[in-house]
């Protein structure tokens, strides 16, 4: 494991001690179970006892009262696998001139050790005016089944959910869904020497064209526009044959202004093939720029913006803010790293942001 100078606070030089142990257990998503028993070793060493379900922990504060809102601390203890131009061992967490490499550090390894240490500072207080709850979960990267979805019901009613993720500890007060469409143009075969048949890659062209030119109504504030992209297309058997099917893909990044069942049936209605989405259940998120956990962050200096990628913000059904130390850029990049002074800072600013908020 990694050592940082005495310069820092024991909180921190407590957060990089369990950073590098998380970045050097392999902890791919569906293959968190190493990794999970490092966080469950972890709370038990300083005598909690984690609630677990599959790879998925969580603790609760102390003084829990069912009169209280409640707040959720989540991040994931999942990660990619590691780009092939890393030049760094990606499972060897190395400190070099203040910056701690290694797979998971920026994504989500330093947000998730600072959202702990933020829980363990305030988990014994009495006289916290909300609940904690402490959540470190699987299959993020995936957005899967078996992650902080699978627990939500475990976990009772949630009045606000803190992400962590890197976002420089500024505020994602937005973030963007996704939806997939896997799209079908019908024609009708025939002979491409005679003049048979509807061609279905032509229908295509025209549906696709019309999907690149239409403008959504609303627009979200942070989000900007929907995006919709098609990625994927695939038409004909053989070169004589007109093709009476082509079917594309078009990858919609949607946005608080309309929910996924709404945009997709937009979609739908727009164009003259058959539209089915692969799932809508991964919808964007939006919070009142009047709510508390809002304005106490701006009281902080932090900045608000729209996140154009996906958490399990995505899978949350109630109040969310993404916010943590790191850069989101070096996100699933060779040499990933965070900063030293990234994680005291994201340490200290949770506690912060935690501090006297009433919901």
């Amino acid at each position: 494991m990694s050592k940082i100078d005495d310069s820092y606070s024991p909180k921190t030089q407590e957060a990089v001690a369990l950073l590098s142990a998380l970045i050097e257990t392999q902890s791919f998503s569906r293959e968190e179970d190493e990794v999970a028993a490092v966080v469950d070793l972890f709370f038990t060493n300083k005598g909690l006892n984690p609630f677990r379900s599959g790879n998925n922990l969580w603790l609760k504060s102390k003084h829990w009262d069912e009169a209280k809102p409640t707040i959720l601390l989540n991040s994931h203890i999942d990660t990619v696998k590691p780009a092939s131009s890393y030049t760094l061992d990606p499972f060897k967490a190395q400190v070099i001139d203040g910056k701690l490499y290694g797979l998971g550090s920026n994504d989500a390894g330093g947000p998730l050790v600072c959202l702990m240490q933020a829980f363990l500072h305030y988990q014994d207080q009495e006289d916290l005016p909300y609940n904690l709850i402490m959540a470190a979960t699987s299959e993020e990267e995936i957005s899967g089944a078996n992650g902080v979805a699978s627990i939500l019901k475990d976990l009772g009613k949630i009045d606000l959910a803190i992400v962590g993720e890197p976002t420089l500890m500024d505020m994602a007060v937005a973030e963007k869904g996704l939806v997939v469409l896997d799209c079908e143009a019908k024609g009708v075969s025939g002979h491409a020497a005679r003049d048979e048949g509807e061609n279905a890659i032509y229908k295509a062209l025209i549906e696709i064209d019309k999907l690149k030119n239409f403008q959504f109504e609303k627009e979200s504030a942070y989000l900007g526009p929907i995006k919709k992209t098609v990625t994927l297309i695939e038409a004909g058997t053989q070169h004589n044959v007109v093709p009476d099917s082509c079917k594309f893909v078009v990858d919609v990044r949607t946005t608080d202004a309309y929910s996924n069942t709404e945009t997709v049936k937009i979609i739908d209605d727009l164009m003259d093939v058959t539209v089915t989405p692969r799932s809508i259940r991964l919808n964007s998120s939006g919070l009142s720029q009047d709510h508390p956990v809002v304005k106490r962050g701006e009281s902080l200096g932090m900045k608000k913006y729209g996140s154009p990628t996906l958490s399990d913000q995505a899978l949350m059904p109630f109040d969310t803010i993404k916010i943590g130390p790191g850069d989101s850029a070096r996100s699933h990049t060779a040499d990933e790293y965070i900063g030293i002074d990234e994680i005291e800072a994201g340490i200290k600013g949770y506690i912060e942001l935690l501090k006297d908020l009433k919901l």
